[in-house]
């Protein structure tokens, strides 16, 4: 499928993610997992190695002979907050944490690729690999761009794949314009009166107006498929008083995220919730305070971009699958389209795997080396590579 990687160098990788899995760190706390990036990867003597990027992000720089465009290449540093349900040897060591996106995967991936930009280097410009920090907050790509140390590396193309389940295995789907939805968490916070429960009327409760709310949602739900119109509300968090039972509540939370198509039409749909939550909140007499979290801005690719993927595939014979894109999941890699023709690609876990952000997910070691030659066929399109060089990496120590 790939003529990057032999079995001995698949294994490597391999082990490299069953330890990347039993370590995660999650948005903004990733120190130990970039500490490892760079460790695992100094073999493989990058031009530049850029890190606190954005945080706790890294960047490592292979450059060309030649001049020529700058490529970067990103995967996800972050893991997510979720008690992993497994068996498995390699499970998460850390209480509460682990890698239910396959943000492991991602980061292998692109090990291969710099193990081996090791061996062959670009022939022109030069490979940024980005290792970003914080992308399930929606903050990484944000922190990233807004990072003086990113003017040095700003790149003329880039590229992410995200693993996604309910695809076949090693299938693709790519496209010019729209990959992914916008998407803005969004709090309320409804205060009120607690009374004692046996005098329930000499508070103000605010649980009427968390069920009105919670069945006016429902409202503003428009369209299945993501297309001009579509809309999607989703609770996420509800939160009520305290687990007594002597004290009525005195105030609640509820927490929703709100999806559109385009990333300009996202405060328009806040403000038609709140309003909504504005008039039930004044009709049950409560105080009403809210804060918008979490914005994904849409990911548009850019059809030079999209089409140097999809040549990628072609190269290595991948299925497509043509009907998945757009989504209605959201992805902060978007950001990069600012600053960058910029494409995403989604690659099949298969069709029998649990779900992303599930706590039975594991990510599928057959997708490493099928990403990593996804992105090899991007930099072999834009930058060539040299001819075998002297520089030799170890595998003893990871095998």
């Amino acid at each position: 499928m790939t003529p990057y990687f032999d079995d001995a160098e698949i294994a490597v990788l391999q082990t490299w993610r069953h330890k990347l899995h039993q370590f995660p760190e999650i948005s903004g706390e990733e120190v130990e997992t970039a500490r490892e990036v760079v460790s695992f990867l100094a073999d493989t003597k990058p031009d530049e190695v850029v890190t606190e990027l954005g945080g706790h992000g890294v960047a490592l720089v292979y450059e060309g002979a030649e001049a020529g465009p700058t490529v970067l290449l990103r995967c996800e540093l972050d893991a997510l907050q979720i008690q992993e349900i497994s068996d498995l040897p390699y499970r998460s060591r850390n209480d509460g944490k682990a890698h239910m996106c396959g943000h492991d995967g991602h980061m292998t991936m692109m090990a291969g690729v710099a193990r081996h930009l090791a061996r062959h280097r670009p022939a022109r410009g030069r490979a940024v690999l980005l290792f970003q920090p914080a992308e399930e907050t929606a903050h990484g790509a944000e922190a990233v761009l807004a990072d003086p140390k990113f003017a040095g590396i700003t790149p003329d193309h880039a590229f992410a794949i995200h693993n996604m389940p309910g695809l076949p295995l090693a299938h693709v789907a790519v496209a010019a314009g729209q990959i992914t939805c916008a998407s803005m968490g969004l709090r309320i916070e409804l205060v009120g009166k607690t009374a004692h429960a046996s005098m329930p009327e000499t508070g103000i409760s605010p649980a009427a107006a968390v069920a009105r709310i919670i069945t006016a949602l429902k409202t503003f739900e428009a369209g299945d498929v993501v297309a001009q119109g579509f809309r999607r509300v989703t609770l996420t968090s509800v939160q009520m008083g305290k687990p007594v039972f002597g004290i009525t509540p005195g105030s609640a939370e509820i927490c929703m995220t709100l999806r559109r198509p385009e990333s300009d039409g996202m405060p328009a749909l806040v403000e038609d919730v709140l309003e909504m939550v504005r008039a039930v909140a004044a009709e049950e007499r409560l105080t009403l305070t809210h804060s918008t979290h979490n914005f994904f801005r849409a990911c548009v690719n850019d059809p030079e971009a999209a089409a140097v993927f999809d040549n990628a595939a072609t190269r290595m014979n991948l299925s497509r699958v043509t009907d998945y894109v757009p989504i209605r999941g959201a992805e902060d890699f978007g950001l990069f389209g600012s600053c960058s023709k910029s494409a995403l690609l989604f690659i099949g876990s298969g069709t029998d795997r649990p779900m992303v952000h599930n706590p039975d997910y594991d990510f599928p070691d057959e997708l490493i080396p099928v990403g990593a030659g996804l992105f090899l066929g991007v930099l072999d399109q834009l930058l060539g590579f040299a001819q075998q060089g002297e520089q030799q990496i170890q595998r003893s120590q990871y095998v």
